[in-house]
């Protein structure tokens, strides 16, 4: 899942003061779960900023609305019919469904009401740790389902380094080291057998660092 977190509204007020009819935009997916961008948080965001302005004594038009996927054209064509109505649009979304709107609709400023984090998994309410990094080519079933690349604070792909203490990473007491918790996760699936064996280059030719990749329908097709 994408994990989002909510911009200062001090940030989101200075990008917006200059326009009089702005859309808050949320969406239904990533965002909502991780409580940074559905229809509670453009609710809440759209009451703050009206409560702002008013107190300013400047009168603004701040409406609402919440998209099913920002990441996809046919549920951005929801807006077709009234992005006219609008001087900005303040997007909660993540960063993907941000750059799609703005790629969709040129000529309507656009803004991001969040920052987005990581891909994460929900340990518990309101906490949410990164697991993967999207590094194109995935090494989880030679490391236990562990993934390395996003839980090592080095990368290390073969093994854990020397700052390794009790079976937490050098950079704090409280960070489990990665390397670690795959060696647990070998034993207890009696694949030992796989740590001894001497891991390959690993390709980042892949990785999302390497620039924009487009994924075709073929690409994923089973």
């Amino acid at each position: 899942m994408i994990i989002a977190e909510k911009k200062p509204i001090e940030e989101i007020i200075d990008e917006v003061k200059d326009f009089n009819r702005i859309l808050i935009l949320g969406c239904n997916e990533c965002v909502t779960v991780c409580e940074a961008g559905g229809k509670k948080e453009v609710e809440v965001l759209s009451s703050a900023l009206r409560m702002y302005f008013i107190t300013k004594g400047d009168e603004k038009v701040i409406d609402e609305k919440t998209l099913e996927r920002q990441c996809d054209h046919e549920y951005l064509e929801e807006l077709r019919g009234n992005i006219d109505d609008y001087d900005a649009i303040v997007s909660l979304a993540c960063g993907v469904g941000v750059q799609f709107a703005a790629e969709k609709y040129l000529t309507t400023p656009l803004f991001p009401g969040v920052n987005t984090v990581c891909l994460g998994a929900n340990e518990d309410r309101g906490l949410w740790t990164e697991r993967c990094q999207a590094c194109g080519s995935c090494i989880l079933a030679r490391t236990g389902g562990i993934c390395p690349v996003s839980r090592c604070a080095k990368r290390v792909m073969n093994g854990p380094c020397g700052g390794s203490t009790n079976g937490k990473c050098e950079i704090s007491k409280d960070v489990d080291c990665a390397w670690q918790l795959i060696v647990d996760r070998l034993n207890a699936l009696n694949k030992m057998g796989d740590y001894e064996k001497v891991a390959p280059i690993k390709d980042w030719s892949t990785d999302r660092a390497g620039g924009p990749r487009t994924v075709t329908r073929e690409d994923v097709k089973i």
